[in-house]
């Protein structure tokens, strides 16, 4: 069958591939067939043999086009808000007192499991719309807000429809060692226990991506992560972890050591916890929202990860309790103001590295073979996505390499 092929005309690439800075091509265009990038080079260069199957061609005005942006961190799907919480912390509370007075992400579940699925995925689409209009074609959503097992499956339910009632690739991840729910007071291991049994239900209604769990001195042990990620391995299910956010706990180590897609925040993470990262090729997810909303002060070690060779993707982590923004191109630019990330790492961040924390290979840059997303933006130079904040100057999102509107 004769192919049917779109020409994108006119634009500048920031393909984000080989060893030039940017992977920086002027003139450029993009050669799509179907859902999928089939050539990418300079205009001049379109190979000849492709010319007769051109079926439509999009002049994009000489405008920037980079990958679409992909935020592999959120928690999207949750009940009320916490702005008493934050006016609480801003006369002095702690993260961790909060948290311990019954606060923090309990305060978050109880309101989820007295909010109606329409209320919860109503709220979840209009913050999800929020971070398409900057871009984001690809969006992960963890559970974690109804640790019950019909609770967290109807939280995954609605992550789920989100993605096919919106233009939007949505991946799914299991946090059901989130915190411990009330029900469960003085009873972790019993809860560790329950969150393992439900594993296997959840993935047999084909709800489940990935699973993550939060080690931390107000969450759950490194033996109970371990318990976790066991229940994870035996059905073949990759693994992520919140680890060293507040303290260090070993966690990004012992996340390394099953293979682990990321470790997320690190701002404590140790010389060996990065050595163990660096050799399982697992992904560091800088989260620089929550950095800022909790005013931090212990910034990730972010030069010893760089030095080490470890990928570092940038996400907004979206929540309700400790980093309410949803731009992920505020994240960028956070990420180079706050933790001294260069535009280009940034960008690579919410790319190239953030795809590959979602352990996904088809997406995060722009080379043959890989899906068709890509945005088109008002500014000359790639760098200034990091550079502004308060604009949105995305003009064009193409997600399948089709044309996406809102």
């Amino acid at each position: 069958m004769t192919p049917s092929l779109t020409l994108w005309r006119n634009a500048n690439l920031a393909t984000l591939c080989g060893h030039s800075a940017w992977g920086w091509i002027e003139q450029g265009a993009l050669l799509t067939q179907g859902e999928t990038l089939l050539w990418v080079g300079a205009e001049a260069e379109l190979p000849i043999e492709h010319a007769p199957y051109i079926r439509l061609t999009q002049d994009l005005g000489g405008a920037l086009v980079t990958p679409g942006l992909i935020d592999c961190h959120t928690h999207l799907v949750y009940g009320g808000q916490r702005a008493a919480e934050f006016e609480l912390r801003l006369q002095g509370a702690s993260y961790e007192a909060v948290a311990r007075a019954g606060g923090g992400i309990r305060s978050t579940v109880a309101a989820t499991r007295a909010a109606s699925d329409a209320q919860l995925l109503d709220s979840a689409r209009q913050r999800a719309l929020c971070l398409m209009r900057e871009g984001v074609t690809t969006l992960e959503i963890k559970s974690g807000y109804g640790l019950s097992l019909e609770q967290e499956a109807r939280c995954l339910a609605i992550a789920r429809q989100l993605g096919k009632t919106l233009k939007l690739n949505v991946h799914t991840t299991y946090l059901g060692a989130h915190a411990l729910p009330p029900e469960f007071e003085g009873r972790s291991d019993d809860y560790v226990d329950a969150v393992c049994r439900w594993m296997p239900l959840l993935h047999a209604q084909g709800l489940v991506d990935a699973v993550d769990a939060f080690c931390e001195s107000i969450a759950f042990t490194p033996a109970q992560t371990r318990q976790v990620f066991e229940a994870a391995k035996a059905l073949g299910l990759p693994v992520k972890l919140h680890a060293e956010q507040l303290s260090d706990q070993g966690g990004a180590a012992l996340a390394a050591g099953f293979g682990a897609l990321s470790c997320d925040h690190l701002e404590h993470v140790s010389a060996a916890g990065i050595a163990a990262m660096a050799a399982s090729g697992t992904v560091a997810v800088l989260l620089p929202g929550a950095y800022y909303f909790l005013r931090d002060t212990h910034l990730p070690p972010v030069a010893a990860l760089r030095a080490a060779g470890v990928p570092m993707a940038i996400a907004s982590d979206h929540n309700p309790g400790s980093s309410p923004g949803l731009s992920l191109l505020l994240m960028l630019n956070m990420a180079c103001t706050l933790f001294r990330l260069t535009p280009e790492e940034a960008l690579r961040g919410v790319t190239v590295h953030a795809a590959r924390a979602l352990g996904l290979h088809d997406r995060g840059q722009l080379a043959a073979g890989q899906r068709a997303d890509f945005c088109v933006w008002d500014v000359a130079h790639p760098n200034e996505l990091a550079y502004w904040f308060g604009r949105n100057p995305c003009q064009r999102v193409i997600i399948g390499a089709q044309e996406r509107v809102l």
